[in-house]
């Protein structure tokens, strides 16, 4: 199957930059561009349609990460504004501690420091350069943990967690546990019910494909109303819709008590495009592919002693992220040159990161060889 033609990608680029912001597949676009044509045309004639779009886009994401309901699955601005209902909905004492890596992506750091003025302790472990990261992680707990928030994939190195032995640990110690899962989802298959997670949050931009703005939020039902809130609106009541209900009002039953204001209806088109796309494509399909492609990378750069692998060589320990360097040549302008050639990448951890997605060619990743091992 040639998945490259769910996209239209332009011959001289290659877009190699999923675990950033990937572009959009045609049936997202088109999605876009009904979605505008009916707004010029007939405006909010159809908003009940609209509406029904959202709920179904709900149930397509509790399918994807298999959440126990569509009740449970909040859709949110990112993974910041998701986090953030997390670290803020928690009641906090003085001596609580969080655990979290010491390579974390700045959204899933800064959020947690910010409780330091109540009293919160944050505990770093350092997981890239550890033979056992989950290990480094659970030794950092305590009786005061209260709660471990990880990403599934690190940003910079791709390295790959064992959100099920992590998961288990937390049950073990009655420890809260948050996954960032914007490298996981839609590059890899999740079950939050397996790897046993109270929160899972992730963005919908990268690799599920779709635009900023949109993010999946996963509450488990039991924290849904024990989360305080801090952000209320029309949309977030129980009784949405009834604007009459001025005294009665209460936050909704279910995750969308989270959601305050009007939703993104037309990223709520684009995503449910995309994600539709994934799952008539299948995630373990796409898991097959996206990992494949990646061990394609490992055994052609493993191959020039010039190159520097950061990223996990093991299949269990990747995921969509290749990041390598070379010894001869600065990284900045590794980076310059490869970029004037077409590459679509990004520089993090000291090197170059390739993100590819399921249906980026093996034979573009071997272009991507030539102009790396060209460049002087």
């Amino acid at each position: 199957m040639n998945y490259q033609t769910y996209f239209n990608l332009d011959e001289d680029i290659i877009h190699v930059n999923h675990a950033a912001v990937a572009p959009w597949p045609i049936a997202t676009v088109d999605a876009v561009k009904s979605f505008a044509e009916e707004n010029m045309k007939i405006g909010s004639k159809h908003y009940l349609q609209w509406v029904a779009h959202e709920t179904e886009l709900r149930k397509m994401l509790a399918t994807l990460i298999n959440a126990p309901s569509a009740d449970d699955i909040a859709l949110l601005k990112n993974t910041s504004e998701g986090l953030s209902v997390i670290a803020y909905g928690l009641e906090w004492q003085t001596g609580d501690n969080i655990v979290i890596a010491e390579e974390e992506f700045p959204s899933n750091r800064i959020v947690w420091e910010s409780l330091k003025p109540l009293g919160v302790e944050i505990r770093y472990a350092r997981v890239t350069s550890e033979e056992d990261p989950e290990q480094a992680l659970i030794n950092q707990m305590d009786e005061n943990t209260r709660l471990l928030s990880v990403s599934a994939v690190q940003y910079a190195t791709g390295l790959r967690m064992d959100l099920f032995k992590l998961g288990q640990a937390c049950k073990q110690r009655n420890i809260l546990y948050c996954v960032d899962a914007i490298q996981h989802i839609g590059a890899l298959q999740l079950d939050v019910q397996e790897i046993q997670a109270d929160f899972v949050v992730a963005d919908g931009h990268k690799w599920m494909l779709g635009p900023e703005g949109l993010a999946l939020f996963y509450c488990k039902h039991e924290h849904i109303s024990t989360l305080k809130l801090n952000q209320f609106g029309w949309h977030m009541v129980e009784n949405v819709g009834d604007f009459d209900d001025i005294e009665n009002w209460q936050p909704a039953s279910t995750a969308r008590r989270f959601e305050c204001g009007s939703p993104n209806t037309l990223a709520v088109h684009a995503l449910h495009a995309s994600i539709k796309l994934l799952l008539e494509v299948g995630m373990e399909t796409v898991e097959t592919l996206v990992l494949d492609n990646v061990e394609h990378l490992i055994q052609q750069f493993s191959q020039h002693e010039d190159i520097i692998i950061h990223s996990p060589t093991d299949r269990k320990r990747h995921a969509g992220i290749f990041t390598f360097s070379k010894k001869t040549v600065n990284n900045d302008d590794l980076y310059n040159e490869l970029v004037k050639k077409g590459a679509i990448c990004a520089p993090r951890g000291g090197g170059i990161r390739l993100s590819p997605h399921f249906y980026t060619p093996k034979q573009q990743l071997n272009t991507l060889l030539e102009w790396v091992l060209a460049i002087q």
